[in-house]
């Protein structure tokens, strides 16, 4: 082993010891890995030179087209977050399924799987989740540790279920260690790996841990009745209108996904849920962009041709007013949302999120560029394909390892670091892209409920009464755990989960 390479590996350990010791991400990256590039530099094992690779890293990250999906993105979530949809479906399912036995809690699993779909904010959707629906639970007599772990398990579901920043992330990271990869094996035009392809890989994936969550709350409740009574709950009402007022929402945004992060859809929903008899300019102005939808995929509306059929120009000309009635109306409804304190605290809320995630990026930009410097990812592949088992081995290796650093560090630092280092190699091996993106996606979702650390606990425990105890949380969320390593196993078993989908989408 040379000294970069040694080098290399102390590099990742200190790393980690200065992560764990509670210093800023960002910074721990950055400042580490510099640290050893001068050590390498003043010891021959590093080119202080391959640091001039900075700017143009920092550039790529900052025009990336996929990462601009990442604030519009979080303000997405926020924006829904601040709409009480969450409240209105808790109330609405729990009249629904609160009378079976179970039925709070599945109700619960729903809600959460219908908001990861809409937000993808864990820590919105647990604390949301945790300050609506735990005093029901507990007033009906729920089993706390059943009741916490619902809610910390339903919370993290926006980290599989597209839309999800973690995907966003991880195929922008898969894109270029494919690229990397193929070009190594002599393929210099490699099929693109998109956004897009992850989410169709992780949808089904997705529907499974829902559905395994739910069999199991089911199975409980049938073996342990007392831990999950029946609510006593009155019907009342018209339930089915209710029902479709209330579902209708987040099923649009569904749909939509990231067409609606970029149309302004979620503005319109939020305003719509915050406007008093529920708004007429948010209803207006998502008229006007389906009926625009609608036109651009019937009508040729290129007006710099030599020859514009008639109607060609009269579905131009409609175009532009109902532009004018979408833009109004978004507009109305930005200043419904700011009318109501919400538009603020969105805007402060995604500024410091983003800001977070970038900061990250670069000082990761800083850490892989010393490791490749040091040699280390020569060293990673010669590790990895000299495992015994070949690719099997490697892979469950790089799965191992992805499930104890959870433990201890943020999903976004191990996509930074941990990714760019160990995905060229395994898909040089051979391995397909959205199978492997998917794999470590619902790896990396145990990060949010693996203690000591896990970000979705700590969400809970800061809305949950003292009569529950972090033990009983802890506890609540182990069976959760090994049913996300179920799902990891079907899915490392039956790849076609989250390649069929894709396949048949999108190519």
């Amino acid at each position: 082993m040379s000294g970069a390479e040694v080098l290399a590996i102390l590099m990742v350990i200190t790393t980690f010891a200065v992560l764990l010791a509670g210093f800023p991400v960002a910074f721990s990256l950055a400042g580490t890995a510099l640290a050893f590039a001068g050590i390498g530099w003043a010891t021959g094992a590093f080119s202080i030179n391959l640091l001039g690779g900075l700017s143009s890293r920092y550039f790529g990250a900052m025009t990336n087209e996929t990462l601009v999906a990442v604030p519009l993105f979080i303000m997405m979530g926020l924006f829904l977050e601040r709409s009480k949809i969450a409240e209105q479906l808790l109330e609405t399912m729990g009249i629904l399924f609160g009378r079976l036995r179970g039925g709070l809690a599945l109700s619960v699993m729903i809600v959460g799987a219908l908001l990861a779909a809409s937000t993808g904010i864990v820590g919105a959707t647990v604390v949301t989740m945790g300050l609506l629906s735990l005093p029901t639970m507990m007033k009906a007599g729920y089993d706390n540790r059943l009741a916490t772990g619902t809610i910390c398990a339903s919370g993290t579901l926006g980290q599989i279920i597209p839309p999800s920043i973690v995907l966003i992330l991880l195929g922008d990271m898969l894109q270029g260690a494919n690229t990397e990869a193929q070009n190594a094996l002599g393929n210099f035009a490699p099929d693109p790996v998109s956004v897009i392809d992850l989410f169709a890989g992780a949808f089904i994936p997705g529907v499974l841990l829902v559905g395994l969550y739910m069999v199991y709350i089911l199975a409980r409740s049938a073996l342990r009745p007392g831990d999950a009574p029946p609510l006593a709950a009155s019907r009342g009402g018209n339930l089915m209108a209710r029902v479709i007022d209330v579902l209708i929402p987040p099923l649009v945004l569904i749909v939509a996904v990231l067409g609606s992060i970029l149309a302004g859809v979620a503005t319109l929903l939020a305003a719509r849920q915050l406007s008093p008899g529920r708004g007429l300019a948010p209803l207006v102005a998502a008229g006007c962009l389906i009926a625009m939808l609608l036109i651009a995929n019937l009508f040729d509306l290129r007006v710099g041709r030599e020859v514009v059929p008639w109607y060609d120009t009269v579905a131009f000309w409609l175009t532009v007013v109902l532009t004018v009635g979408f833009v109004g109306g978004l507009a109305l409804s930005l200043r419904q949302l700011h009318g109501a304190g919400v538009l603020g605290d969105v805007l402060d809320g995604s500024l410091k999120i983003t800001c977070m995630v970038f900061v990250i990026l670069l000082g990761a930009s800083v850490f892989a560029l010393v490791f490749r410097g040091l040699h280390g990812d020569d060293l990673v592949h010669a590790v990895l394909t000299d495992l015994p088992g070949g690719v099997f081995g490697a892979m469950v290796l790089v799965m191992a390892v992805m499930f104890v650093l959870g433990f201890f560090l943020d999903f976004i630092e191990i996509v930074f670091v941990v990714v760019p280092i160990v995905a060229p190699v395994l898909l040089t091996m051979g391995l397909d892209p959205v199978w492997l993106g998917v794999m470590i996606a619902i790896n990396l979702q145990t990060s949010f409920l693996t203690p000591p650390f896990g970000f979705a606990l700590f969400y809970l425990r800061g809305v949950v009464p003292d009569s529950i105890r972090t033990v009983d949380i802890y506890r609540g969320i182990v069976p959760f755990v090994a049913i996300q390593l179920v799902g990891l196993g079907l899915v490392a078993l039956i790849p076609p989960l989250a390649t069929w989908l894709p396949q048949i989408l999108l190519h």
